[in-house]
């Protein structure tokens, strides 16, 4: 695709996210973390490395100054990842570390474009069972993900670069969302009491 092109596919797709859905997300997450869950992130290939920023962010531009952290978890661990593959299968990857770490009420965050990769497939299922919460980030139909994730933020494109890309921009508004809300939470707490104490 020409440069043109496909900034304009990038365009049109970035108009046509839908903010509700990102909101929704970010609520998820927040309210999982009032409640000391801890929030797993998995994606394969270009997607891997989106769920490796993203629990990058999550852990850290979503907690202001040295607050306490946020618990993040990417199941991305590369020996983990190839003990898994070598020994099971490589579609369990993902499952079998939310079976031996996940707790019910922890969210589970998914990054696939097609929203059709048997492992992360194996993964929504199995968080459903265990009674974890799910996000799923799809683009172009969101696949077989769309109807086992509890949230869904779609890209509405069918080009994965584009999808990618913006994966990667919704995980910065989630971000940036979420600190910002966090930011002024810590602010009004540390505030003194208008009027003194009496």
């Amino acid at each position: 695709m020409e440069p043109d092109r496909y900034l304009k596919a990038l365009a049109d797709a970035a108009r046509g996210l839908d903010p509700d859905e990102v909101t929704a997300a970010a609520d998820r997450i927040e309210a999982a973390w009032a409640r000391g869950a801890t929030v797993f992130v998995v994606g394969n290939g270009g997607s891997a490395a989106t769920a490796s920023h993203m629990a990058c962010d999550l852990a850290k531009s979503a907690t202001p100054g040295l607050a306490a952290g946020n618990r993040v978890v990417p199941l991305l661990d590369t020996s983990v990842l190839t003990a898994w593959a070598n020994d099971v299968s490589y579609e369990a990857v993902f499952a079998a570390q939310l079976a031996t770490q996940a707790r019910a009420g922890d969210i589970l965050i998914v990054v696939t474009a097609s929203g059709n990769s048997p492992s992360i497939v194996q993964a929504l299922t199995t968080a459903r069972t265990r009674r974890v919460e799910t996000i799923a980030l799809l683009g172009f139909d969101g696949g077989r993900a769309r109807s086992l994730a509890d949230d869904v933020i779609m890209v509405p494109a069918d080009h994965y670069g584009v999808v990618e890309d913006l994966h990667l921009a919704v995980n910065h508004m989630i971000t940036e969302l979420l600190g910002a809300r966090a930011l002024a939470s810590s602010s009004v707490a540390a505030s003194p009491t208008v009027g003194g104490t009496r």
